[in-house]
């Protein structure tokens, strides 16, 4: 017995970095998606380009010994169970295996992000390396194609069966705007990694730093015209030099708060489509964009589901549906519609039980901790008003690290203390240190 307590930490500390290699494979892959989707095809070692998902199935091991047996989360247990049977309800709604294996593959990232519910982001210091080369390259990357046309810029590859593009040259308000997508494979993401490397590399970062680079990042993302990805980083530029203002004792506070507010962003697709659904969307305006996912991307997906799965507006259609699963690789192809907002096209897959999932997230996120993991919530709950980010992977990766604290031991006990009275036993300590007013257990401690 002694010796395997002594082996213990060595276990878990192998068991922790699964999920950092995870990450930091995702994160290379996607932020450079267009350079090595394009190189793995010329080299004809195209099976290197799904390294990451074969890392993500230990990682959906490691989700399972640490959240569900370790910390004995039965939130945990329901969340891997909703997703099997959504993964089921998926293959029966979209027809087809290769619909069917697309949506698994889609979801795995999230059991990467989840692993993380017991560790800060901080503590994986080589990662944090490998996020700020990201941040530097990916915007010299953004910059280099506004002057040069890279190769793999409209490179076309088959992946299951459909062909996709490593990178298309997309045009802004009828060709006024280059869209650039620098070392990603689309404008969009790469605009998002610029966003999220910057996020988390300017939290060990000193003010100055973070305006100088910031302004650098603004202007990056401006030249890749993702409208939303700059105002969420001006918006968080403008949050850090506030937060940064205030006394030392004032600022992890107030940086949760922030964090718990901005899930007031749910509600507000539903508040544009009460304000300004049916008003007639101008092509090349600036409103367009907005106004036809207010008028369509919003709306339209339950209008289908009401056709062609009336119970899935409660239960969910299942894993992939509305997604790129079902517009790849499913007969209802005819019937996809591009789900321009994560919170909407999560709830279409899972229904009611994500609303559910979401209430304990910000529950658990009121005695959370880690400063990183609250400051994506707040990056990506800005950032998903406008963007599904279920592609490529390392965005629904992000999502579910920042979301994770709702698996760790603090958050489990905290809701096994609210369910039942019994209290976690506490060591013996002398009368003369007793103090009433200390609680019974170290839940709220830092780590």
């Amino acid at each position: 017995m002694t010796a395997l307590a002594l082996h213990r930490p060595r276990i878990m500390l192998i068991s922790l970095n699964i999920e950092a290699i995870a990450l930091g494979t995702y994160l290379i892959r996607d932020a450079f998606g267009g350079v090595i989707r394009y190189a793995t095809s010329i080299l004809h070692v195209d099976p290197l380009w799904y390294l990451p998902d074969g890392i993500s199935l230990l990682c959906l091991v490691q989700f399972i010994m640490h959240c569900i047996l370790r910390n004995r989360s039965t939130l945990a247990t329901l969340t891997l169970l909703q997703v099997m049977l959504s993964l089921v309800l998926g293959y029966f709604m979209m027809g087809t295996g290769n619909a069917a294996i697309s949506a698994f593959k889609m979801m795995l990232p999230i059991f990467v992000g989840f692993c993380f519910c017991d560790s800060s982001l901080g503590s994986y210091r080589k990662l944090l390396s490998i996020i700020a080369v990201t941040f530097y390259l990916s915007v010299v990357g953004v910059i280099l194609t506004k002057y040069y046309v890279m190769p793999w810029v409209g490179y076309k590859y088959e992946s299951f069966g459909a062909v996709r593009e490593a990178g298309r040259l997309w045009w802004a308000y009828g060709g006024d705007d280059q869209r650039l997508m620098g070392f990603a494979a689309d404008n969009t993401m790469a605009a998002f990694f610029i966003l999220v490397s910057f996020a988390i590399t300017s939290i060990r970062k000193s003010t100055l730093w973070c305006l100088l680079f910031g302004s650098i990042a603004v202007y990056t993302i401006r030249l890749t015209t993702s409208k939303t990805t700059m105002i969420v980083l001006v918006l968080y530029l403008v949050l850090l030099v506030l937060v940064r203002m205030l006394p030392e004792k004032s600022r992890f506070p107030a940086i949760r708060n922030i964090a718990l507010w901005s899930f007031a962003a749910i509600f507000v697709p539903f508040f544009m489509i009460v304000v300004a659904s049916g008003t007639a969307a101008i092509p090349h305006s600036t409103m367009f964009s907005i106004l036809d996912r207010i008028n369509n991307s919003w709306q339209l997906p339950f209008v289908y589901m009401s056709q062609l799965m009336p119970i899935g507006l409660v239960t969910g259609c299942g894993a992939g549906c509305f997604n790129y699963p079902q517009k790849l690789f499913s007969p209802l192809a005819s019937f996809w519609v591009p789900v321009d907002n994560f919170y909407i096209g999560t709830y279409l897959m899972f229904g009611l039980p994500f609303v559910a999932f979401m209430v304990m997230v910000f529950r658990a996120n009121f005695g959370a901790t880690d400063v990183y993991k609250l400051t994506l919530i707040f990056v990506v709950n800005m950032f998903t008003i406008t963007v599904l980010n279920y592609g490529p992977a390392s965005g629904l990766l992000i999502i579910a690290l920042s979301f994770s604290e709702v698996f760790s031991k603090r958050a489990t006990a905290a809701r096994a203390s609210s369910v039942t009275p019994v209290q976690l036993p506490r060591p013996i300590r002398s009368l003369d240190q007793f103090d009433p007013d200390v609680p019974g257990t170290a839940l709220g401690a830092g780590r």
